[in-house]
């Protein structure tokens, strides 16, 4: 079956909030004279609920510690004191893809709100059609289910789908979804099984635009 859709995870891949997470992290832990090494967050990366919140409170030492910084954060974020910039490469492949009558969506663990608010800051929702997000669905990645969201909104078979991800977790619910994967990883990267399953592992996006533009036909319109 073609590719013709091109589905996009957004933090970690599109938004560059890794680096933030982890930055936000030990500096409010250092404010509460904890030290902190990246090393003991990024396996907290690609991870949602309690899975992520037994990572971060060991990283701190309790899990009141870790709800009162995750509070802290939030709070940062929703007053714009800290905003996440886009990875390099992203709002040129959006573009890419749509200039070429690509159809582009989003499959994110994030609320909807999120993806709203932060892809809307950067002004690329008008690159999407359609997006879903973690408070859509009962299960969050590696479960399919986000993506299979995603795909019946852009009207398309998943197994037509080429998606874009940063995180093993993620990787694993599109590939359970039945697309192909480019991983393209951050501050962790994948285990060399799931690399070997995925269409691509690339270094950046800035990369991508005429590589998948070969893999990706547009849906012609009757």
């Amino acid at each position: 079956m073609s590719l013709t859709t091109a589905i996009f995870d957004m933090d970690g891949l599109l938004i560059d909030s890794e680096r933030l997470f982890v930055s936000e992290w030990i500096a409010a832990a250092g404010r509460r004279g904890i030290e902190v090494r990246v090393e003991q967050l990024t396996p907290a990366i690609g991870l949602v609920d309690v899975a992520c919140g037994e990572v971060l409170a060991a990283a701190v030492g309790g899990l009141s510690t870790a709800r009162e910084i995750r509070r802290e954060i939030g709070l940062r974020l929703a007053n714009g004191r800290v905003r996440p910039e886009l990875r390099p490469g992203a709002r040129e492949l959006l573009e890419f893809l749509r200039a070429h009558a690509i159809a582009c969506g989003v499959a994110s663990s994030s609320l909807v709100a999120e993806i709203e608010n932060r892809l809307g800051g950067h002004d690329l929702l008008r690159h999407l059609d359609a997006w879903a997000g973690g408070d859509e669905v009962a299960r969050a990645k590696p479960d399919p289910a986000v993506y299979q969201l995603a795909a019946s909104r852009l009207r398309v078979d998943p197994r037509q789908c080429l998606a874009f991800e940063d995180s093993d977790h993620g990787a694993e619910a599109a590939l359970a979804a039945g697309m192909q994967v480019v991983l393209v990883p951050d501050l962790k990267q994948p285990e060399a099984k799931l690399a070997r399953r995925c269409l691509r592992v690339a270094d950046s996006l800035t990369t991508l635009p005429e590589w998948a533009l070969e893999q990706l036909r547009p849906v012609l319109q009757p």
